[in-house]
């Protein structure tokens, strides 16, 4: 897995859409741009809702990976989330 660095750490495990989502929404508001979130996943189809989360609400996917049935992302907040 990418070994870069997070300023804020979201564990989702166990949760199911539309939890993740609405749990990334509400962390990114409260974050400063240009910080990176690193959230742990268990459902799949987070895969495909954070990429729609960031091409819709302008913030950066820096990575995404999946080990074990264990999914890790790294998003950076590139824009006010309003």
């Amino acid at each position: 897995m990418t070994s870069a660095t997070s300023d804020v750490q979201l564990d989702t495990r166990g949760l199911f859409c539309p939890e993740p989502v609405m749990m990334l929404h509400n962390t990114i508001g409260d974050m400063q741009l240009g910080e990176v979130v690193e959230i742990l996943a268990t459902d799949p189809s987070t895969k495909r809702d954070f990429l729609k989360f960031c091409q819709f609400l302008g913030h950066e996917m820096l990575a995404s990976e999946e080990l074990d049935g264990e999914f890790r992302f790294l998003i950076r907040k590139a824009a006010d989330d309003e």
